[in-house]
């Protein structure tokens, strides 16, 4: 008979296997985002609305989504528990021990925005004085399910022709989804072409959620 912790092992290395796909951390960054349809996290991941259920049928079998039924329509929200600071840990340790992720994070990243991100801490300083512009630039639906307070939403594909609704003499802070938001990276790179000041918060919207700060929702 296996002993307790052989037992527990086992259980360590299923939840490990859950995670063990690429979609599915895909579908765990969005999902932190706030609840949504499977039809949106399939549209959000480019994934087939049928494999994108199949993933997320693993992901709450394992704890790390829960799902509701709202008439014909399935809603996925992340699970409960410490999930965002596991998946932090698995970036940290990635960047850390694979060359690969670290190629990625210089030839990419860093080539978008090389200054240093804005923290929490100093982001909270400078919203109590007003000395800074909040850009959020995920898509208006993610905006309204959570944001940071006092954010300004312009989504990243909408930025270029909403430029006149941005302080143009206030330095800004732009946001979204996370440490490796694409979208908050291409839009530090476009506005410094256009003369902006503006660096990264050093995170995103789900940790700001986590770490107990306010959130606003206007859905």
């Amino acid at each position: 008979m296996a002993s307790a912790k052989n037992r527990l092992f086992e259980q360590f290395a299923d939840l490990a296997r859950v995670l063990g796909h690429a979609h599915r951390l895909e579908l765990l960054e969005h999902a932190s985002q706030g609840e949504r349809s499977v039809e949106r996290l399939a549209q959000l991941t480019g994934l087939s609305l049928a494999n994108a259920s199949q993933h997320l049928q693993h992901l709450r079998r394992g704890g790390f989504v829960q799902s509701r039924r709202v008439g014909n329509r399935v809603l996925y929200r992340l699970g409960d528990g410490p999930i965002l600071e596991l998946l932090s840990a698995l970036r940290c340790y990635a960047e850390h021990s694979q060359s690969e992720v670290r190629e990625i994070v210089t030839d990419y990243f860093d080539r978008l925005d090389r200054l240093e991100p804005v923290s929490r801490e100093e982001l909270l300083d400078r919203l109590e004085d007003g000395s800074i512009t909040l850009l959020d630039v995920r898509p208006e639906d993610e905006f309204a399910l959570g944001h940071l307070p006092g954010a300004l939403n312009l989504p990243f594909d909408e930025l270029e022709r909403r430029l006149s609704e941005l302080p143009p003499n206030q330095e800004i802070v732009a946001y979204c989804r996370g440490p490796y938001c694409v979208l908050s990276f291409e839009a530090v790179a476009l506005l410094r072409t256009k003369g902006y000041r503006i660096r990264r918060l050093e995170d995103g919207f789900p940790e700001w959620k986590a770490a107990g700060l306010q959130v606003d929702v206007t859905a």
